[in-house]
């Protein structure tokens, strides 16, 4: 058996337990025998998840559900397999429905040509949808479900107390989920998403990338400035809310200005 590492009481995060990094964040979320998870990242890295998990004195036929925070192949690839191993249930938003069931190669990420990407994404079905205010039950757990769009439409966050898994909302250098119109990414919904993060009283936030780290008021302000630019550059094409560069133009055509 493993000692359990657990980064915060009732919380264990399987890269952090195994000291190296396997993929994605995956969190075991526990009381008693009772345990979930939140994402599982790529189908490769399922049976040695699985078998930490084991380890741990974890009993397989314990796990309540498994949940996807969104529908991005490197959270959920492995789903349809660690669903049919621990014979449980899938909990996403229903917006994340049709692209899971469906195995959406390019909603997913899973098919990007340009890049030479090329991944299988197995179809998984969603037993039990969640969105904004539901709450999530575990033994005398309770995780708040809150829908924080942005990165994809689909993107769930779970506040627990003072900790809140925030997905891919914010990384602790500030960087973001990325931003693709191919699988949802709406700019406006990305900083209210922030800004909510940002006005709330959690303590710690638990990305699904990267070290979980100390909501830090200074670095949300700083990244909901950064997207708010971004809404009004070209670099983030159909993603941004305009350009206006495009109204100076026009603007100058119809006054007859020649390039000085």
């Amino acid at each position: 058996m493993l000692e359990r590492k657990p980064i915060f009481p009732h919380v264990i995060e399987i890269n952090h337990q195994a000291g190296e990094r396997l993929g994605c964040n995956v969190y075991v979320v526990y009381d008693n025998r009772d345990w979930l998870l939140i994402d599982i990242g790529y189908e490769e890295t399922v049976d040695e998840i699985v078998e930490i998990i084991r380890q741990l004195d974890f009993p397989l036929s314990h796990c309540k559900t498994i949940i996807a925070t969104h529908a991005d192949v490197d959270h959920i690839q492995g789903l349809a397999k660690v669903k049919q191993l621990l014979r449980t249930t899938v909990t996403g938003h229903r917006l994340a429905a049709e692209p899971l069931e469906t195995g959406d190669r390019v909603k997913t990420f899973a098919e990007i040509a340009a890049q030479n990407i090329h991944l299988d994404m197995p179809p998984v079905k969603i037993d039990q949808f969640v969105d904004e205010g539901d709450v999530i039950r575990l033994g005398s757990l309770e995780l708040e479900v809150w829908h924080t769009p942005g990165h994809t439409d689909s993107q769930l966050a779970f506040r627990m107390g003072n900790l809140l898994f925030s997905g891919d909302n914010i990384y602790r250098d500030g960087c973001v989920g990325a931003i693709d119109a191919h699988h949802g990414s709406n700019l406006r919904a990305f900083v209210e998403s922030l800004r909510r993060i940002r006005a709330s009283d959690v303590e710690w936030l638990l990305p699904s990338h990267g070290p979980v780290f100390r909501k830090d008021d200074a670095l949300l302000d700083r990244t909901i400035a950064r997207l708010e630019g971004y809404q009004h550059m070209a670099d983030f094409g159909t993603c941004a809310v305009d350009w206006p560069l495009l109204h100076e133009w026009e603007r100058e055509l119809a006054e007859g200005k020649l390039p000085a």
